[in-house]
């Protein structure tokens, strides 16, 4: 499947951000400003791992002589940091070519500005050529997003490891100072903050879009920092706490979903996006309360399984956009604008992760179930495509191989289906686009770069 879809973006889109595979063309959008060839980099790691090394060499050469970090144009933060940094800072750390490193620190630098704010939290979107910032139009009174500020941990403790420079971990320690000092609704971090006052902007809370990878990012920075970062540690279990004080639900078919809170007010939907979750829990089950550990578990289970229930209660065994808990529906998309499936990974993430810590068979049947509805489903002549309606027995393609694709669902899936010491949990971590990084190991800190790598 990696070298399908590789293969069709090499031959019709090569150097343009992902392929679209109806027509047979590149596609570049404007999420990442003027740069380019975004399925390039999400892909160098997954070609490298997977042994595909002559593909992963064209990426490299084309890495080497083409990418180009000059560029005007609106870059999201967050896109450009998970996509390109972590992609780069990944290659690197498998394969030890300088080239990933001199990109990945010229990039780093450029995307300082951002947090040039009354409170250094950075705003979402940055012309990587001239330095501005400024934040998304649709994002109520010029917030910034908690998943995007929340979200560039892992990757600028990496950027300060390599260039021996404190200012990006100087930049992520201030976030999270400003977090822990700020008064939170019932212990909950609202999706949108004030980069100018510092204060919430809405009371809209999410484990979805908009506040995923935040809690994500909590856990994994514990883990990354060989479970020296107690801050970390303390905000994340903080937050779960709340979480399922507050979120966590439980439908009258026994389905355990997280619910969003609009101010105190339940919305009982569930995005494709929170199903990370399952896999999130489960990785932090280990290192809470030692009574926990099984609760933690179950509840990653619980959620892994209602994920799933979205895939199979659909014609195409594939998941919606985001599903209901409403007016009689369980684990369904209810909307018309929510039936859709853009070859996303969350839902994989979590089987992989599960898979993992458990042993279970089935995740990987879960799994073998995913490859067959995407192979039937999402495959076309030159590539991989989302679906427009999950529930429809006709599909209808979106012409859009997405990177991510490439990076994480058919990564996740690989690993899913690998042995456990391929990219060990314990020796790495995965930035919320699955490009592994290092963990820091301090008991054995080496001349250079401070780290310990284990060879795959």
């Amino acid at each position: 499947m990696m070298k399908f879809a590789w293969d069709n973006y090499k031959n019709f889109a090569w150097g343009k951000n992902e392929l679209r595979p109806l027509t047979r063309t590149g596609h570049i959008g404007n999420m990442f400003g003027g740069l380019r060839g975004a399925s390039i980099v999400d892909s160098l790691d997954t070609l490298y791992i997977m042994g595909l090394l002559d593909e992963y060499n064209d990426a490299k050469e084309w890495v080497q002589s083409s990418l180009d970090l000059n560029s005007n144009g609106e870059a999201s933060l967050f896109e450009v940091n998970i996509r390109y940094v972590g992609g780069l800072l990944s290659a690197y750390y498998l394969t030890g070519e300088e080239i990933f490193k001199r990109k990945v620190l010229d990039l780093g630098e450029k995307l300082l500005p951002a947090f040039n704010t009354p409170t250094g939290i950075p705003r979402g979107v940055i012309n990587l050529g001239s330095g501005t910032s400024w934040s998304w139009g649709w994002a109520s009174a010029g917030s910034s997003i908690l998943a995007e500020f929340g979200t560039l941990h892992l990757e600028f403790v990496h950027l300060s490891e390599l260039s021996n420079n404190p200012v990006y971990t100087e930049k992520v320690m201030n976030i999270r100072k400003l977090l822990n000092k700020i008064e939170k609704p019932h212990g909950l971090y609202p999706n949108f903050l004030s980069p100018v006052s510092g204060n919430w902007v809405q009371h809209h809370v999410s484990i979805g879009g908009l506040g995923d990878s935040f809690y994500e990012y909590l856990i994994k920075s514990y883990l990354m920092s060989d479970k020296t970062d107690e801050d970390a540690k303390k905000m994340y279990y903080g937050a779960l706490e709340a979480i399922e004080a507050n979120l966590v639900q439980k439908s009258p078919g026994g389905l355990t979903y997280m619910a969003e809170w609009r101010g105190g007010i339940l919305d009982h939907k569930m995005g494709h996006l929170a199903c990370f979750s399952g896999g999130m829990v489960g990785i932090g089950a280990d290192d809470g309360a030692p009574e926990k550990r099984q609760h933690y578990l179950d509840l990653a289970a619980e959620i892994t399984h209602t994920c799933h229930e979205s895939y199979s209660r659909s014609a195409t065994k594939l998941g919606p956009e985001a599903f209901r808990f409403d007016g009689g529906a369980e684990a369904t998309a209810t909307r018309l604008s929510d039936r859709y499936y853009i070859l996303r990974p969350e839902v994989i993430e979590s089987y992989m992760y599960m898979w993992r810590l458990t042993h279970d068979p089935k995740y990987r049947e879960w799994g073998w179930e995913a490859v067959e509805a995407l192979e039937q489903h999402c495959r076309v002549e030159a590539g991989f495509s989302g679906i427009r309606d999950v529930y429809a027995q006709t599909v209808s393609h979106d012409n859009m191989q997405q990177s991510f694709f490439l990076s994480e669902t058919l990564k996740y899936l690989y690993l899913l289906f690998s042995d456990d010491d391929l990219l060990s949990l314990e020796d790495w971590v995965f930035n919320t686009e699955a490009h592994p990084l290092p963990v820091i190991h301090k008991s054995c800190m080496e001349e250079g770069g401070g780290l310990r790598l284990d060879s795959l």
